[in-house]
């Protein structure tokens, strides 16, 4: 018996073990091509890195080798500059360097590729690079010459020791310090070298855009929890005891309040206040929003009339959009004739009642300004419309001040319309008639 059945279970153990050996040997061969591919790309992007560094420190040399008045090498350079930046930024991210600091550098080069790029669209015979932006290349040219050397140290080291990122991700994941690895060394040093070099006047068109926006710019004193808790039982309709407030980013520049009430329609009204003067940066109200019954004249309707009881007047709602049972729509502050861009802020719309379930001000709150200036329109809307395409098929126009490319704000001939079958705004500077911006209007329930 014991023969009969070992005769018929020998072959069948067998043939399972030949299989399992020939399946591991099959994973360990598709794991191993799965690291080898990421290893490829890996070196791929370094060395790609290293070699448009190597291009970047030549490219700035050469824009500044031309006599100061050759406007259109100065372009010619500095677009090649800029192109060479963001190839260097695109083979960064492809790099594992995410537990690494190399944060110094990534925002050296986003910089430096802001820089070139506004200072290249410009109009150079008119505005010429200044001395200032001169001695600016001249301090580029000798720290990228660094930033070179360095990563061609860490070429060298890699090729000639067969140095693998695979190993240099296994050091950064560890986040062992005392773990050598030459690759991970050497990045942290040209990080530690962009760190020390001294920070450059980029002028106020690439600083504003690194600007972050803190509240303890926010005018007003700050404020206590008792004082939240107020506000939110103001804004909600809700008594103040029945409001926990929590603190947020305690000793950080991101100060705030939380407001949070237990709904009566199974949900939660949450609101988030500025610590600096109390400001309302959002509202929710996490119910379960129904089938859609409301139409959209009557949630604009509700919407504005919500933004009125709430104390914010002269708010125009510039755009409209649809998902599913929501809608939300865009506004802006109006001031006399003109819609301030700058300042605006969302409303979410439950399209079963009409009622507000949702408001976001952060922008609204950190622009506003009572006082501001809005610049007199050097051209007529006659003028600006000269400076459209002929096929252009005009709707309305109306003033608008924006934001533009270099964080300008600038006056403009807001000119709505259709070509091509779309819906396009089309922002005119009403200083000097050229397009500042132009944005195609999705329709309402775009899935794109």
């Amino acid at each position: 018996m014991y023969k009969r059945l070992s005769s018929v279970m020998f072959p069948i153990f067998a043939v399972l073990l030949v299989g399992a050996l020939v399946w591991g040997y099959q994973e360990n061969q598709e794991k191993n091509a799965i690291l080898i591919k990421a290893e490829n790309q890996y070196q791929r992007a370094f060395h790609d890195l290293s070699f448009h560094m190597d291009k970047l420190h030549s490219e700035i040399g050469n824009t500044l080798a031309v006599h100061s008045s050759s406007q259109g090498m100065h372009r010619k350079g500095l677009m090649n500059v800029w192109r060479l930046t963001s190839e260097a930024q695109n083979e960064i991210n492809q790099l594992p360097l995410g537990m690494l600091p190399f944060n110094e550098t990534e925002e050296f080069l986003s910089r430096i590729s802001k820089f070139a790029y506004q200072a290249s669209m410009r109009d150079l015979t008119n505005e010429p690079l200044s001395k200032k932006e001169m001695g600016n290349l001249k301090t580029l040219y000798q720290n990228s010459s660094e930033i070179k050397s360095s990563l061609k140290e860490v070429q060298q080291k890699v090729l000639s020791d067969r140095l693998r990122w695979m190993d240099a991700e296994t050091v950064m994941a560890t986040q062992d310090q005392t773990n050598d690895n030459s690759i991970v060394d050497g990045f942290r040093m040209v990080n530690k070298k962009v760190q020390e070099y001294p920070e450059l006047d980029w002028g106020p068109s690439v600083s504003n855009m690194f600007t972050k926006r803190s509240v303890k710019k926010l005018s007003g004193l700050p404020v206590t929890k008792e004082q939240i808790q107020e506000k939110a039982a103001k804004f909600s309709d809700v008594e103040s005891g029945k409001i926990q407030i929590q603190e947020n980013g305690k000793g950080t520049d991101w100060e705030s309040y939380t407001a949070t009430v237990q709904h009566a329609r199974n949900g939660k009204l949450m609101m988030d206040f500025t610590r600096n003067g109390g400001k309302l940066i959002s509202y929710s109200d996490t119910r379960t929003v129904g089938a859609k019954k409301v139409s959209r004249q009557e949630a604009m309707k509700q919407a504005d009339q919500f933004l009125v009881n709430k104390g914010y007047k002269d708010m125009k709602a510039v755009n409209y959009d649809e998902f599913g049972n929501l809608a939300n729509l865009t506004y802006v502050r109006k001031q006399g004739d003109t819609l301030i861009y700058p300042e605006k802020m969302s409303v979410r719309v439950g399209l079963d009642t009409g009622e507000v379930t949702g408001f976001q001000a952060s922008d609204y709150v950190y622009e506003h300004n009572d006082k501001r200036q809005i610049p007199k329109a050097k051209l007529t809307a006659e003028q600006a419309r000269e400076k459209l395409n002929s096929d252009f098929k005009e709707n309305y126009v109306r003033k608008s001040l924006i934001e533009n490319d270099y964080s300008k704000e600038v006056l403009c001939y807001e000119f709505g319309g259709r070509i091509n079958g779309s819906r396009y705004r089309i922002y005119i500077n009403a200083n000097t008639g050229m397009e500042e911006a132009v944005e195609e209007i999705k329709p309402v329930n775009a899935t794109s």
